[in-house]
């Protein structure tokens, strides 16, 4: 079977787009038309004849809608096989006459989940008729057209203007394939409310995650590689992905990973006083918060400015202009953003390869959600690291307690240490990062490791000292044994924020005691591998 003649088309829509000019190019193809209520009455209102379903099936609409479609004579004429003796008997017998297309896209359930719809009318809006006719269809398209997406409207016209009113093998298998993708999803959708929402279930039995394609990327992690972006289908917070490109090359999979982490990083401070985070490699490189966004930006490049060359930086206000320019003075891959000025776009313009991103509103960093990491033969799932403390979680061990400007220099590093990979280290003074260790594999040498950068930071900058004299320092696990600490007190760390929890936490706390820290638990860890 090749080419099939379009001469009856079932047509069944909640998504009316497009469907007046399909009908009406159908209609000038001899096509009879057959389709059920709004969708009739949508056709009917162009001037098309239009046959109603009960007409084909000798049965009305009944019980408010839900059974309509569900009958042999619409099933058998989707799954018959036209070149089967047995199968054109069958329908010879029962009076079935074929069906070449079906048009249908199913009841919105997911945008009804989203405008927050009780119960009842969630149930309501679970389609069974048209997932089955599309299955049906879809199933047996050696012998007919299945359409699910009104983009594909037009490819369909054209195939039957190039055709004589006929559609081609190659064609109704890509619908066919695209056609299963959506009731897969579709069905996906109704587990996850099923599980997550209606049964308060985490980790249900079968988890499926439905996604669409939203642009395939030049490579993966290494040229050697492929990727691509998927979205969310369905209802989902907005993040990086949802952003706005207003300028600059396409965007590769390490710049999305990167700026991803940067966006998260700066959602922490989405309700704080202007902050800038600089990315590289998803680790930060630097974050300072201040009065303004230049002077934030300024003072976070300052803590690390030969990992910033080619870094990621993300904001938590609209971009401005001489925030711009400043930016602009060092070469950078991306800049997310809330928004950005006039001035601000103005500036990037002239640096045509900068990819600029507009976010809107930031997410919330303390929203569910559950993180995916495939491993060889299976998929570990776990709910996101939505954790937060309060100055009230906190539990002063030392025989010093913080001084109020310790306690916010010590909460500030702690936020950052929750966006940094552990083994994580980070020194901050006067709400900015004074230097970072990252991704170590013990915590001593994170601690040294950031030390250097600050005095390498502050040799460059012409300064009399590094900033980790008189910074707190965060650690996002216990210290194991008293060394890191030592090497934070050389560092010249005032104050301590840690979880807390290890075996030796007497020996850290006397230790701390003996070089006059002040040191908090937090009790909450924040790993990030």
């Amino acid at each position: 079977m090749t080419n099939v003649k379009i001469t009856r088309a079932l047509l069944s829509v909640s998504d009316k787009a497009g469907l007046a000019d399909l009908g009406q190019a159908l209609g000038r193809h001899g096509v009879d038309l057959v389709s059920t209520g709004g969708t009739a009455k949508a056709l009917r209102g162009t001037g098309l004849s239009v046959r109603d379903i009960s007409d084909l099936t000798g049965f009305p609409e009944m019980m408010d809608g839900r059974v309509k479609t569900l009958h042999p004579k619409v099933h058998g004429g989707l799954l018959a096989v036209r070149d089967n003796p047995e199968h054109a008997a069958s329908m010879t017998e029962h009076a079935i006459a074929p069906i070449d297309l079906v048009v249908v896209n199913l009841y919105p359930f997911a945008q009804t989940v989203a405008k927050r719809a009780d119960r009842d009318e969630i149930i309501e809006n679970i389609d069974i008729g048209g997932p089955s006719m599309v299955r049906s269809a879809a199933k047996n398209h050696d012998h007919v057209v299945i359409l699910t997406d009104p983009a594909d409207y037009a490819e369909l016209l054209a195939e039957l203007d190039a055709n004589d009113g006929a559609t081609t093998l190659p064609f109704r298998r890509r619908m066919a394939a695209k056609a299963y993708a959506a009731t897969a999803a579709y069905d996906a959708m109704i587990a996850a409310w099923f599980a997550h929402s209606d049964q308060g279930e985490a980790f249900p039995a079968s988890l499926s995650v439905p996604l669409k394609k939203a642009a395939e990327l030049r490579y993966g992690e290494n040229p050697h590689q492929s990727a691509a972006l998927y979205l969310p289908i369905g209802p989902s917070a907005r993040g990086i992905a949802q952003a706005e490109q207003v300028q600059g090359k396409e965007l590769s999979y390490n710049n999305y990973n990167d700026a991803d982490a940067a966006l998260e990083l700066v959602s922490e401070f989405r309700d704080g006083p202007p902050t800038v985070v600089i990315v590289k490699h998803a680790n930060p490189c630097g974050v300072a918060s201040a009065d303004t966004l230049i002077e934030a930006y300024e003072a976070a490049l300052a803590c690390d400015s030969v990992s910033a060359f080619g870094g990621i930086i993300a904001v938590n206000r609209p971009l401005d202009g001489p925030t711009a320019e400043a930016i602009s003075g060092i070469f950078t891959e991306v800049v997310a953003a809330p928004a950005a000025d006039e001035a601000a776009r103005a500036v990037f313009a002239r640096k045509k390869n900068l990819r600029l991103l507009i976010t809107g509103d930031l997410p919330d960093p303390t929203r569910p959600g559950l993180m995916l990491k495939s491993i060889a033969g299976g998929m570990l799932v776990q709910s996101r690291d939505n954790g937060a403390i309060a100055e009230a979680d906190l539990k002063v061990v030392t025989k010093r307690a913080p001084t109020p400007q310790e306690l916010t220099d010590a909460l500030f590093a702690w936020t950052v240490a929750k966006h940094v990979k552990s083994n994580a280290i980070v020194y901050a003074k006067d709400g900015s990062t004074a230097g970072v260790g990252a991704g170590q594999m013990n915590r001593l040498e994170s601690a040294r490791i950031a030390a250097w950068k600050a005095k390498d930071a502050a040799e460059k900058a012409g300064w009399a000292q590094p900033r980790t004299i008189g910074s707190a320092v965060a650690s996002d696990a216990f210290f194991p044994f008293a060394d890191g600490l030592l090497a934070a007190v050389e560092a010249g760390a005032t104050a301590v924020i840690q979880p807390g929890g290890s075996i030796r936490d007497a020996e850290v706390i006397a230790a701390a005691d003996d070089a006059g820290l002040a040191m908090i638990f937090t009790g909450m860890r924040h790993f990030r591998h």
